[in-house]
């Protein structure tokens, strides 16, 4: 039997959200293996899905810049809200997107580039701050769009996306795009590159939660394939009912101007960081105790 530590418990709560209790008992019901403990949950009905976000606490801002062909969306991180709303700091977020920007979008590189200057902002600001992250997008069209700005072109959430094709009403729903996915926020851009073994797991975490138990052979077949289209209208891009018309599909709108994806990047920021660990740490110890 594995070893259940508060480390592990942290980990499937950051992972799935579930209370502290029912993360361990999934852990112990599952040998300590994280991903057989976070189907476990949601066989059991604790969670609906697996979320990698968990407790976010974080500050700073997400922007976009895009020129000629390409888009980045880039993170820069703060410890408090106050820091945000800072001329310098919002300064420095502009100068690092630039130079991402002017880097393809290399992480490392631009680090090496901007290291000093966010140095000096420190010293300047008293504040803690790191680029945590930088991701780009290249195509025939660069399009973006920035949640709860707190000043034009930064703001909590930034999405870039590239798509292809000759039509003049592409420009028009580029935009429309962008919002869409910081609404629906999609894993993947088309079935293609969903990963087999993520539909096989899918199939068997709906089948062993009970919901075809009894079935003929041949409707529980209907109902797992019903069930791997619903995941991927809710995970790919293309296959996502349209956030402004359900009735079609981003694909389907994609496909009436004549256009095409060709890459998408979105941040939420803070997403994934948990600030105040040591009171989560306890909570797991209280737990274990």
């Amino acid at each position: 039997m594995a070893e259940i530590t508060a480390k592990l418990i942290q980990e499937l709560r950051e992972k799935t959200s579930a209370g502290m209790m029912d993360c361990k008992k999934a852990l112990v019901e599952n040998n300590g293996d994280i991903e057989a403990a976070a189907d476990w949950l949601r066989q059991k009905g604790i969670v609906k899905a697996a979320s990698k976000a968990g407790r976010v606490a974080a500050s700073g801002l997400v922007t976009v810049v895009k020129c000629d062909n390409m888009g980045c969306v880039v993170e820069l991180n703060a410890e408090t809200d106050f820091v945000a709303k800072n001329d310098k700091f919002q300064k420095l977020v502009a100068d690092v997107a630039s130079k991402a920007l002017e880097l393809s979008g290399d992480f490392d590189a631009t680090l090496n580039a901007v290291r000093e200057d966010i140095a000096a902002t420190i010293a300047t600001i008293g504040e803690n701050m790191n680029l945590r992250r930088i991701a780009s997008v290249s195509g025939q069209h660069i399009f973006s769009y920035i949640h709860n700005a707190l000043v034009p072109g930064m703001g909590q959430i930034g999405v870039a996306v590239a798509i292809d094709g000759d039509s003049d009403k592409i420009a028009e729903i580029g935009p429309k795009i962008a919002m869409h996915i910081a609404a629906n926020k999609p894993e993947f851009m088309t079935i293609a590159d969903v990963n087999p073994a993520a539909v096989e797991r899918e199939k068997k975490v709906f089948i062993e939660s009970g919901a075809t138990a009894g079935k003929p052979e041949n409707i529980v077949e209907k109902m797992v394939n019903g069930r791997i289209q619903k995941y991927y209208g809710e995970s790919v891009l293309e296959e996502q009912p349209f956030v402004m018309d359900p009735s079609k599909t981003v694909k389907q709108v994609l496909d009436e101007v004549g256009g095409k994806l060709a890459g998408f990047a979105y941040f939420v920021l803070g997403e994934g960081i948990e600030k105040r660990e040591d009171n989560l740490a306890d909570e797991v110890a209280k737990v274990l105790n």
